[in-house]
């Protein structure tokens, strides 16, 4: 909500006046030689009515405590308490009519009469205009829209991009009054320094750059403007009442009052700076200690409903910065916000992130937060990887979990219709998914099939579509989604949830086969979440093989890793029966060609058992950082061995042949050394491991042959 410029301010020296003076200087009175540069300006300021005082505010001309009955989001409490002012409700309903109804009536104007494209940018002016006069909860509306480039026509999105942080401030004199009012004594006594005039004005507030006396640091003081409780109060109950009307005249299925009781209720508490504070800390707590990424330091003490105090934070918008690296750390920031803990920022617009002087991602506002809850963070993910691996099937499931259709709807129709949406868009690559797109591609299947939006769902649909927004600012081919998909893969392999280990093991055996091609995306994914700047720099350059090596092992040896390495070690074990049957076959046959008239004997191997060699090697070419594609082994002849193909080649199977190079995995005999000591340790346990599992394996095997 509020960037503070790259070049502050001067600071107003609150100890250069005498006791009692300070507050004068914002009033015009006569000051010392020091400070009178300032007070042209501050005089300025303090004349100037911002719009949305002058146009609306007789909706918040209520007295303390009629205010302070307002504090908390209560639908039936504030619909009671303006049922006592109807006049003030008729007027407010007549001035969002009329200013907005005579908009759309010129736009449509406009278009009859041919010239929509020349006044367009004069439209985009006014719409801001009428926006600012109307107050915070239409100016919440548009910030979040603003942040869509894709979605937005230029001219519209470079005057809605004002809200973001370039509102016209209230009277600083109003604002130092309630500063005193708030801390319960005079600035001058409070502060050494402070800005005569704001650094950055947004919807519910406005910040100065100050010195505390006490401490000597300098922070940044967050004033709410006057009147935000009352005004947006008044404009939800108008909202939410409009909500049902077009939630009962569609005929939708989706709640939107409900809808709109979440999105009040984020608001209410973004309005309660106490809240903010602590919402910093746990904040700060939870991500402050990510590579790169800044959270500024709540001053809980001298905060309090209407003011808040924290750390001052120099510098300018991410999105004139063009970083993508950073766009990258916001991503897997993001990422820890909604999939890890589940507290996450619900208000990420271009204006609360800022990129520091020294190159770091900066939070800033946490005002707006949202709450994730396991069960929706663990069907998110789900939802994500059968997105990605075409399950349509598995997905339409998901949706019920995430409540966004209902237990009864019919699942093959869903699972058609959305196989109809996301077939094209998958076949592009997960890399290329637009999270922008798919909420399009769904609009009709959504009307259709009466899908329902949680309101808990609503605040990360907009924080995940806002992000992706940023990024599409910064890289019009950014998609969120596939720069998130690493971490997901990720995090399903080596998460502990019982629910993500069953939806991967799910998702890597089909009828007791092993798909090893799942587990090589799913590794090969993981391997791109990165968050260091030459890593996200040289990604497009390659990697070198044995950093593959060591990324692939450090995560498959770490504890995490631990239900990933057990499902390594059963298939290493299939493979290494297999490769004892193919080697008994190779040495079977060698002894036969040298008797004479010795019969020709089949081969012992199974299809199944050549699958499990086929599938050791490309695990042996995963961890040793190669591909399947990568190995001419892989070919007889230039071309690709079928199963047939694999059962013989000059007396020997192929499969076997092709395990006599070894050469092909020295990098991952190399970087063992390199490997830290504790995952030294477990590659020392491993073998005790795998033996139980071979000798299990080859037991059963033996047993089988036996008795069939």
């Amino acid at each position: 909500m509020l960037v503070v410029p790259p070049q502050p301010l001067p600071l107003f020296a609150a100890n250069s006046l005498s006791d009692g003076s300070f507050r004068c200087v914002f009033r015009g009175s006569k000051v010392n030689s020091s400070s009178s540069r300032l007070a042209p300006a501050v005089a300025a300021v303090a004349r100037e009515v911002d719009d949305f005082t002058k146009y609306s505010g007789y909706v918040f001309e209520l007295n303390p405590s009629e205010e302070d009955s307002l504090t908390e989001y209560n639908i039936a409490k504030i619909a009671a308490f303006y049922q006592k002012k109807p006049l003030i409700v008729l007027r407010r309903l007549v001035q969002i009519g009329s200013t907005l109804g005579k908009w759309f009536a010129v736009r449509y104007l406009d278009s009859v009469n041919e010239r929509a494209d020349e006044m367009f940018k004069i439209r985009a002016a006014e719409l801001r205009k009428i926006l600012l006069q109307l107050g915070p909860a239409y100016v919440k509306i548009a910030q979040a829209i603003s942040s869509r480039p894709d979605l937005i026509p230029p001219s519209y999105l470079d005057e809605l991009s004002l809200l973001q942080d370039r509102i016209t401030p209230f009277s600083s004199e109003v604002a130092f009054e309630m500063i005193e009012k708030e801390l319960g004594m005079p600035i001058d006594v409070m502060f050494s320094e402070i800005s005569p005039e704001p650094v950055a004005a947004a919807s519910l507030g406005q910040v100065y750059q100050a010195r505390l006396r006490s401490t000597r640091e300098v922070v940044a003081v967050k004033v709410q403007r006057p009147g935000v409780q009352s005004a947006i109060s008044l404009d939800i109950l108008i909202l939410r009442n409009l909500a049902g009307l077009i939630k009962k005249a569609g005929k939708l299925n989706t709640d939107l009052q409900a809808v709109v009781d979440e999105w009040a209720s984020s608001l209410f508490r973004e309005m309660d700076y106490k809240q903010e504070a602590r919402n910093g800390v746990k904040f700060r707590q939870l991500y402050g200690s990510i590579q790169d990424v800044v959270v500024p330091e709540m001053n809980l003490a001298l905060t309090t409903r209407k003011v808040l105090i924290m750390q001052w934070l120099e510098g300018q918008k991410l999105a004139g910065v063009k970083d993508l690296y950073l766009v990258e750390v916001g991503v897997y920031c993001s990422f820890n916000q909604l999939l890890e803990y589940g507290f996450y920022h619900a208000d990420p617009h271009p204006g609360n992130l800022l990129c520091t002087d020294d190159g770091k991602l900066a939070y800033l506002d946490f005002g707006m937060m949202g709450e994730f809850k396991q069960e929706y963070r663990d069907g998110f993910i789900e939802a994500c990887l059968h997105l990605v691996n075409r399950d349509y099937s598995a997905l339409a499931k998901d949706f019920v979990t995430l409540g966004l259709i209902p237990p009864t709807s019919d699942k093959a129709a869903v699972t058609e219709a959305l196989t109809g949406v996301f077939r094209d868009a998958v076949a592009k690559g997960v890399r290329n998914v637009s999270f922008g797109d798919l909420l399009g591609d769904l609009g009709f299947t959504m009307y259709k099939f009466k899908f329902q939006i949680p309101s808990y769902f609503s605040l990360v649909i907009r924080s995940l579509a806002v992000l992706e927004g940023i990024a599409i600012g910064i890289n019009p081919e950014y998609k969120v989604l596939g720069s998130t998909y690493p971490w997901i893969a990720r995090k399903v392999l080596t998460d502990s949830s019982p629910k993500l280990k069953a939806s991967l093991r799910a998702l890597l055996y089909k009828d007791g086969q092993f798909r090893i091609d799942r587990l090589e995306s799913l590794l090969s994914e993981s391997l791109r979440a990165k968050t260091e700047r030459t890593l996200i720099e040289n990604q497009n350059g390659g990697t070198d093989s044995k950093v593959v090596i060591k990324q692939i092992l450090s995560f498959t040896l770490d504890d995490k890793g631990a239900f990933v390495r057990e499902i390594l070690l059963e298939e290493f074990s299939k493979g290494m029966v297999a490769l004892g049957v193919a080697t008994l076959d190779s040495v079977t046959n060698t002894v036969a060609a040298t008797l004479p008239f010795s019969p020709s004997r089949p081969s012992s191997m199974t299809d199944e058992d050549i699958t499990n060699l086929r599938n050791l090697q490309r695990l042996l070419l995963l961890i040793s950082g190669l591909r399947e594609n990568e190995n001419p082994r892989m070919k007889v002849n230039g071309v690709r061995t079928s199963n047939k193909q694999m059962i013989s080649l000059n007396g020997a199977p192929v499969a076997l042949q092709q395990f006599e190079a070894v050469q092909e995995y020295l990098p991952l005999l190399s970087v063992l050394p390199e490997l830290p000591q504790e995952m030294q340790q477990q590659l020392l346990r491993l073998p005790a491991d795998f033996a139980g599992k071979l000798a299990s394996r080859v037991a059963a095997r033996t047993l089988k042959r036996v008795f069939l």
